[in-house]
């Protein structure tokens, strides 16, 4: 059963005693009032209602504070149980008085419905509204402790995505900082290892530099050596060619001599034949005037020779003057 069917039942019992209880108080007071009258003196018979009245009244008390105490779980002890029953008793007395001076069984039973009806109601009322309130308070319990329930489930489940959140961090606060480790391990290995290069490139510069160095100086080295090779050859080759050049010299000079000497030796043979009385042919007579003219002797002395005129001689002699080379002309031939 939940909240809504109990408050349902509440009112529908709220109703009918309520019902229940204004009908039997105005049939008590019908009922009771006559009899209320016949009892008082005539000058106060207007009275007679205020009986019934005050009794139900107590009745509507008792139900009320009952109905108010069964929704709060209390109970007012003994004396809201005297109350309740003596009010239902006299109730119930007034209502069958006045058939029961008559022995009217049958008018004391009819008379006894209402008054009986409104202690049973009573009774039943509150044991129902204790049932009621029970069950109000259980299911108040109840959803107390779903409220609870869920108030600790929310709460695990807050402590749960807070230790979930805080581990999250943790995590990656261990991340961050391993990362963080790790970036700076690698940046000590890169700072290492562009150290490690650069001795490595330090130290290949200086191989370089010495091998260059090296390098130069066995180059200078060898320039040097090939500059004195070079020299020597040059040296040796200008002694070769000195004397090759003194040879040459000499071997023109001795050629020169031979030639002078053969030219001589030519001569002589040209000009030990003595004179002539005819011509000799032009190219003879010509070897005689150039050997004649080579020996300085005169015109007359070379036309002798030749048998040709001292005339043609002169302009034989002229021709080697303009020409200053004193070479027999068909000396081979």
């Amino acid at each position: 059963m939940n909240a809504s069917q109990i408050r349902s039942a509440d009112r529908a019992l709220s109703v009918g005693t309520w019902l229940i209880v204004a009908g039997a108080m105005l049939y008590s007071i019908l009922t009771v009032t006559p009899l209320a009258a016949r009892h008082t003196t005539e000058k106060w018979q207007w009275t007679a209602p205020i009986l019934p009245l005050v009794v139900d009244a107590a009745v509507v008390i008792v139900v009320r504070l009952d109905a108010a105490l069964a929704r709060l779980g209390g109970r007012g002890g003994r004396w809201p149980i005297a109350l309740r029953w003596m009010t239902g008793v006299m109730t119930l007395a007034l209502n069958v008085a006045d058939s029961a001076l008559k022995k009217d069984l049958v008018g004391v039973a009819v008379h006894s419905v209402a008054p009986l009806l409104l202690i049973v109601t009573a009774e039943t009322g509150l044991a129902y509204r204790r049932a009621i309130a029970t069950a109000v308070n259980d299911l108040n319990a109840r959803q107390q402790a779903e409220k609870e329930a869920r108030e600790q489930a929310r709460t695990e489940a807050r402590e749960r995505a807070e230790r979930s959140a805080r581990e999250e961090r943790e995590h990656k606060a261990v991340l961050a900082r391993e990362q963080r480790e790790h970036e700076a391990a690698l940046a000590r290995e890169q700072r290492e290892h562009n150290e490690r290069v650069r001795r490595e490139e330090q130290d290949r510069a200086e191989a370089r530099e010495r091998a260059e160095r090296e390098a130069r100086e066995r180059v200078e080295g060898e320039r040097e050596q090939q500059r004195r090779e070079r020299e020597r050859r040059e040296q040796e080759a200008a002694q070769r060619r000195e004397k090759e050049r003194r040879e040459r010299e000499q071997a023109a000079r001795r050629q020169e001599t031979e030639r002078r000497e053969r030219e001589a030796r030519e001569r002589a043979a040209l000009l030990s034949g003595g004179p002539v009385n005819e011509k000799l042919p032009e190219v003879r007579a010509r070897q005689i005037v150039a050997a004649a003219f080579a020996s300085e002797l005169t015109v007359r002395a070379a036309s002798e020779l030749c048998g040709w005129s001292t005339g043609w001689v002169t302009a034989r002699y002229q021709e080697l003057r303009d020409t200053n080379t004193p070479v027999l002309e068909g000396a081979s031939a």
